[in-house]
């Protein structure tokens, strides 16, 4: 017979588990990695209603996608165009950005395995009599590390001639040159600091959950225990 077991703690970590995978999952796809430096756009007419040119575009840069401004293409209500530049793996435009979107690939899939295995935790608290809550928290624990490999060698890409062309010449290994980190950078590092939270958490979710006062209630024969 299953046990509907819910926490606070328990319930907190299962939130917090699909929240992290969901971030570094859209952050691993978007192309505001890089915002490069500011662009007119050629070709363009002035502006009729201000007289003025069109102001300056920053494109952006991902690991494997970018967004531009669209090319002055009439009846297109879309200013910018984002796609991926790369159509294969071996297009990426660096090989540190290869291996980072491995390692990114890598972590981003055991983050959702573990979100999916989540949402089952309140009715199955153990697998082949291991806690599910501390193997899962120790996925995480992998998972960040694999998270932290990509982000560490992801600005070692920055010297592509891909980076360069956004960034100006002086952009290098580690150095954006006119480039600054646009929102999707961020969100990877917030992600990783929480997918280490959710791995100790964890513990505190496997604590609650099988706790004096939990065994108590199962005793007693009640199928759904929620406490706080």
């Amino acid at each position: 017979m299953c046990h509907v077991i819910v926490t606070c703690r328990s319930m907190l970590w299962t939130l917090l588990s699909i929240v992290v995978a969901f971030a570094e999952l859209i952050a691993f796809m978007s192309a505001d990695w890089l915002i490069g430096k500011a662009k007119s756009r050629s070709g363009a007419e002035p502006d009729d209603r201000s007289g003025g040119s069109p102001e300056p575009y920053h494109p952006t840069l991902g690991i494997y996608a970018r967004c531009i401004r669209n090319p002055g293409v009439q009846h297109v209500q879309r200013e910018t165009l984002c796609g991926p530049y790369a159509e294969n793996f071996g297009e990426i435009a660096s090989g540190f950005w290869q291996a980072t979107a491995i390692f990114l690939a890598v972590g981003i899939f055991i983050l959702c395995t573990v979100a999916l295995v989540s949402v089952f935790t309140m009715c199955v608290q153990s697998i082949m009599k291991k806690s599910i809550f501390n193997v899962c928290g120790l996925l995480q624990g992998i998972a960040g590390l694999f998270l932290i490999l990509g982000l560490i060698l992801y600005p070692a890409g920055w010297g592509c001639q891909k980076a360069i062309g956004y960034c100006g010449h002086y952009a290098s290994a580690y150095k954006p040159g006119d480039c600054s980190l646009g929102w999707a950078f961020y969100t990877a590092i917030g992600g990783t600091v929480l997918t280490f939270v959710c791995a100790v958490f964890s513990a505190q979710a496997e604590i609650a959950t099988s706790s004096d006062k939990v065994q108590e209630e199962i005793e007693e024969g009640k199928n759904l225990i929620c406490l706080l």
